[in-house]
């Protein structure tokens, strides 16, 4: 297995720089990379993570050919500053987008001139680049626009608040405004994401015998929950018919769906969409060849959320834990991670290995050769997907989240620490997620001293935003 990674990376610094015809031997050619982002998922929305609802075919497959993370966590718990500590390799102590910050009238705070991103990296030894969906890391007439930050191509959503519509009046091609006029006046023709899939599709066919980076930020299953109605009915028949769920929808097998179990069935259609845009993805690289030197990589922003009518207690989105969107118990920063190379990363297996989403740049750089420019958080899981025993661990992860009056969270081996403001004080919460994933049985007032070492190290781990702060002095 190690041999044949070697075999892959030959030539990495060298062949990937050149012009790049496609004329070197196939097996000269370094890893291509496709990190797939899926939008609002929760840990327990997929089939290989215990989902009992909703049919995940084709992710199921994929963990079964390949690694299902059980300890991967997002960046945050919404998603610009999840977005920006896996672009950036840096938890939110560290990144300089920490929150949901809006420019009107379209786009994000933006990320300073010159940020080293993913597609920094991958871009500087020789890879094309492409992301493809969701950006909402700054303004289209800002410095920090996909084009400027490593990514050659860019197709999609700007601004992750418009991105809430399916059927937007325009998506962005590069600098470009790509304008869908029947799509105006709540008339909905032209569904955004089979845009975004079919541009990524060609762009790996367009750059098959290159090496590529692919970031596909599917805007899937985040609110509004709307899709073609075709897919309703078929994922109603494909779903609740062998299950025991069919009352709580109100399933009615002649006449299609009543309009008040809607967003329902369209959160499990979407779902079950994102399965499918998957799936195409695999076959089309098992068609082109490209199936034993690509690395998919599966996961979602942040747990799952409780809007436009989805009801996560339905479907158990949050998997075993407590917890979904805007919150940091487990539910709202654990999610699912899936890894995916025939013959290299080995079928069938499950690792408990601790990974956050600031992982994802030394990982990557490990894989490609290469050393980063910039310091990061992060630990390469390389061993990890390459089945090795010398995986070296986090001493601490952090998160911080600056919404409902600001909360911190601090996981240090199995205690994990919570602090956020109530009336007149703070909150500490503090469990052993050995003994208690669901985080129900707070332990702060029988170790006192844990909790008082615990929030030192939050507060030595973190450095102060111009931007996002909490007031601590008032503590």
């Amino acid at each position: 297995m190690e041999k044949r990674l070697l075999s892959y990376m030959v030539g990495t610094l060298t062949l990937v720089g050149a012009t790049g015809c496609g004329h070197a031997p196939e097996k000269e050619l370094p890893m291509n990379v496709i990190y797939i982002l899926a939008d609002d998922l929760g840990y327990g929305d997929l089939g290989c993570y215990g989902q009992r609802i909703i049919r995940t075919p084709n992710l199921d497959r994929m963990a079964e050919e390949g690694m299902r993370f059980t300890q991967h966590y997002a960046g945050c718990s919404v998603s610009a500053p999840s977005r920006c500590s896996l672009m950036t390799g840096l938890h939110t102590g560290h990144s300089c987008i920490r929150g949901n910050k809006e420019v009107f009238p379209e786009g994000q705070m933006s990320m300073p001139e010159g940020t080293y991103t993913l597609g920094t990296l991958m871009k500087s030894v020789g890879y094309v680049t492409g992301l493809f969906g969701k950006w909402g890391l700054g303004a289209p007439d800002s410095a920090s626009v996909p084009n400027k930050m490593g990514f050659d191509e860019f197709y999609g959503y700007n601004c992750q608040r418009q991105a809430h519509s399916y059927y937007p009046d325009h998506l962005w091609h590069n600098g470009e405004r790509v304008l869908f006029p029947e799509n105006r006046h709540n008339v909905h023709k032209t569904y955004s994401p089979d845009l975004i899939q079919a541009q990524a599709l060609d762009f790996i066919r367009g750059y098959k015998n290159r090496p590529f980076f692919v970031m596909l930020t599917y805007t899937l299953p985040h609110a509004e929950l709307n899709l073609p109605h075709d897919s309703i009915y078929r994922i109603y028949e494909n779903m609740f018919e062998e299950t025991p769920y069919i009352g709580k929808f109100d399933y009615l097998r002649g006449g299609g769906y009543n309009t008040s179990k809607k967003p329902l069935a369209s959160y499990a259609a979407m779902v079950s969409r994102l399965d499918r845009y998957v799936g195409q993805l695999l076959d089309e690289l098992r068609r082109l060849g490209l199936d034993e030197r690509t690395l998919v990589i599966f996961t979602s922003d942040n747990g799952p959320h409780h809007e436009g009518g989805a009801d996560p207690d339905v479907f158990h989105s949050y998997g075993p834990f407590r917890g979904i969107k805007r919150d940091l118990y487990e539910g709202g920063i654990r999610v699912p991670m899936l890894a995916w190379c025939p013959g290299w990363v080995k079928a069938g297996k499950t690792t408990d290995h601790v990974s956050a989403f600031w992982d994802v740049m030394p990982t990557l750089a490990e894989l490609v050769g290469t050393t980063l420019p910039v310091a990061t958080d992060g630990v390469s899981f390389l061993p990890t997907l390459l089945s090795k025993k010398e995986q070296p661990e986090h001493d601490y992860l952090y998160w911080e989240f600056h919404e409902e009056g600001g909360k911190e969270a601090l996981r240090v081996g199995d205690w994990k620490l919570i602090r956020q403001p109530m009336v007149g004080r703070t909150r500490m919460e503090l469990y052993n997620l050995k003994e208690d994933e669901h985080e129900d049985n707070n332990l702060a007032s029988e170790r006192p001293e844990l909790v008082k070492a615990m929030a030192a190290r939050i507060d030595s781990v973190r450095v102060p935003s111009p931007y996002f702060d909490f007031g601590r002095e008032a503590r």
